[in-house]
């Protein structure tokens, strides 16, 4: 507390001093008028008097007392400041109590009531008590209810002690406030905003200052997918208008009317006793009819604030704006490619080309905030080698929660000496993640980015069978460029209800745009097929589901790998969108040789396998698995090691699965006719 503020305090503490002299001769003024044998008042006129002065006197401090700041924020009358002294004298000076109940007569009574006001004060007003006046209107008190045959201007009257605790001059939020709302900031300074968000910083403080003192602030809406940027906005604006800014999850909102203004009342009241802001988080919310859900709530709360308001949406809400609300939309994104480029240099101490902040920026998009706190957790690393994995590591680390709510993460361990397909599709393979490697190279040094607002992302189709190798070739994809390999779970995304599917894609794709993901769509077809002529609503919504996949790939700037056995089922316009196609074909004889060379780990038992036998069995490589896998189950139940025998009874087995026909002679070995003539 510095020098000023205490200043403040002691004139305040002496105000109120003086205020309760002052209250306690009224008080004991109306006593002795209320003895009809009572010699004359016991309290001289002057005494009166003099206890004014001494009021006014210390009311000249600056800023001025608290409870004058009341009075002039909520616009009490005189009398209304009366009362609100009186019912705060009960709190302050518990001599008080006694004193109202000898001025009303009864010394039960030992409270504040609005006849006792009436009697005490010089002017009073009956409308003083009306719902719509400040007293009650902004709960400064509160009438208690003690007997329902009671008159109503005899029942107790209770201060807040909220109020209370600011006639004291204590600041702090009501805590009934402070359970639902969360301080953004307690630092003094946040930090700095990158060049693209300080502009859309100072635009939204041009339009708060444009608006007249008489004039509602608007709501400022600001949207987007990254809810970090949008705080780290609002609290550089509420930073330089100094205010505290403060955030409400509108999931914290009450549903009942009643509630809900009583809610909106209490911090509309503390922006009149505080200088404070509201980010209402509604990024979840639903944008709906204002007499619907939690769309109806907010609306419905921003419509009785009239403090600075932020509201996080990730689209902009028509009905705000349509309403008597005024409001602004700001898009705030994260910093650009070439400002996460800055700052990783900074934080690594890089100069020049720096080619590991170049290759972190191009892959992960971070806040500043992020970005920082990866590098400082790999500070110590003892060397170069060992402090870029633990880079890595930390940026996958703040791009996987959202995720791992929306999709399967497979543990990719697959790599180039597991895949075997023909050297054109491996070439493809290696020429998509050689893209994901440079592309920072290609649109940002090279400028490709500057002439395209849509396809900087990398997506590929792997069609073929099942069995012959995509997932495992997203899997190498995936290991060879460090990043989590996330499988699209179809069930958790498709749902009958119209809209549910657009939304799920919308937030499993905006969860995936931080670049720590390779998007792995198995089954592609159910989501991706054609467009079918409308012939009713269904087909209709069904392909509006499609339209939204198209936007929402070609605007995907991440990684994406769509696999399916059923390539003519999908949308040519997807064809049109993808930047690779690799066809996964039925493997040959040399590729089924190959397989099954790699398939069995190398501290499996084995024992006399024929590989040129086995390649000539006609199957995938998924079922090349399965048979070694079954095999190796039948060898360790036998307790020896993989043999012939056992891998062509599991092939048998195989081959029944796929109900393909089954020639014993293809599955019997003989030891001995199966060794080579000399």
């Amino acid at each position: 507390m510095n020098e000023l503020t205490l200043r403040w305090q002691e004139g305040n503490n002496a105000y109120l001093a003086a205020a309760l002299v002052w209250l306690r001769l009224r008080l004991v003024r109306l006593a002795n008028r209320g003895r009809p044998s009572s010699p004359p008042p016991s309290v001289p006129p002057f005494e009166l008097t003099q206890a004014e002065l001494a009021m006014t006197e210390a009311e000249r401090i600056d800023p001025p007392p608290a409870l004058v700041q009341l009075r002039r924020r909520f616009g009490l009358s005189q009398f209304e400041e009366q009362i609100l002294l009186l019912c705060a004298g009960i709190e302050l000076d518990l001599g008080i109590s006694q004193m109202c109940g000898n001025a009303q007569g009864d010394s039960e009574r030992t409270y504040p009531t609005f006849a006792l006001a009436m009697l005490l004060f010089d002017d009073p007003a009956w409308e003083a008590l009306s719902p719509e006046r400040p007293l009650r209107y902004w709960r400064l008190l509160e009438v208690t209810a003690l007997n329902a045959t009671q008159p109503f201007v005899t029942q107790p009257l209770r201060i807040d002690e909220r109020i209370v605790s600011a006639i004291k001059g204590l600041h702090y939020l009501d805590e009934r406030l402070a359970a639902l709302f969360q301080p953004l900031s307690s630092r003094a300074t946040p930090a700095p905003l990158p060049a693209s968000q300080a502009e859309i910083a100072r635009a939204a403080k041009q339009a708060l200052s444009a608006a007249l003192p008489d004039v509602r602030l608007p709501v400022l809406q600001l949207l987007g997918t990254d809810g970090g940027s949008k705080q780290a906005v609002a609290l550089d604006v509420a930073t330089q208008l100094g205010v505290a800014l403060y955030r409400l999850p509108a999931e914290l909102l009450p549903n009942a009317p009643a509630e809900l203004d009583l809610l909106a009342r209490l911090w509309q009241r503390e922006n009149l006793l505080l200088p404070v802001a509201l980010f209402l988080d509604a990024h979840e919310a639903e944008r709906v009819s204002p007499t619907e859900g939690l769309g109806a709530s907010v609306l419905r709360f921003l419509s009785r604030c009239q403090g600075l308001c932020f509201l996080d949406a990730r689209d902009p809400w028509p009905a705000l704006g349509a309403g008597a609300t005024p409001t602004l939309s700001l898009e705030v994104r994260k910093p650009t490619p070439l400002e996460q480029r800055q700052a990783w240099a900074t934080e690594l101490g890089e100069t020049g080309s720096g080619e590991l902040s170049t290759r972190l920026a191009s892959q992960f998009n971070l806040a500043f905030s992020d970005i920082a706190a990866a590098a400082s957790s790999s500070a110590a690393a003892p060397d170069a080698g060992t402090r870029e994995a633990g880079l890595w590591r930390a940026c996958l680390g703040r791009t996987r929660p959202r995720l791992d709510q929306l999709a399967q993460r497979l543990d990719a361990k697959a790599t180039w000496d597991d895949i075997v397909l023909p050297e054109a599709e491996v070439a493809l393979l290696r020429q998509i993640a050689a893209q994901v490697r440079v592309r920072g190279r290609v649109y940002d040094d090279w400028g490709f980015r500057e002439r395209m607002n849509r396809g900087l992302g990398i997506n590929a189709l792997f069609a073929g069978e099942s069995g012959t190798g995509k997932t495992m070739a997203a899997e190498v994809i995936a290991n060879e460029v460090r990043l989590d390999l996330y499988r699209i779970d179809l069930s958790a995304v498709v749902s009958k209800y119209i809209g549910e599917t657009e939304k799920n894609l919308r937030r499993m794709f905006d969860a995936a745009e931080d670049g720590g993901a390779l998007l792995f769509f198995d089954e592609a077809d159910a989501l991706f097929g054609k467009r079918s002529e409308v012939k009713d609503s269904h087909d209709r919504y069904a392909n509006i589901e499609i339209n939204y996949l198209l936007q929402r790939m070609e605007g995907y700037s991440g990684l994406a790998v769509l696999a399916t056995n059923m390539k003519s089922a999908l949308d040519q316009a997807f064809m049109r969108r993808l930047r690779f196609v690799v066809n996964f074909p039925i493997p040959g004889v040399a590729e089924r040789r190959r397989m099954w060379q790699r398939v069995f780990p190398s501290r499996a038992l084995l024992s006399g396998l024929d590989y040129d036998r086995l390649a000539r069995l006609n199957l995938t490589g998924g079922s090349i698995m399965n048979v070694a896998l079954n095999a190796a189950f039948l060898a360790v139940e036998k307790s020896s090691a993989v043999t012939m025998p056992l891998v062509l009874e599991a092939a048998r087995v195989e081959f029944k699965k796929l109900d393909r026909l089954v020639n014993e002679a293809d599955f019997s070995w003989n030891a001995v006719a199966a060794r080579p003539q000399a």
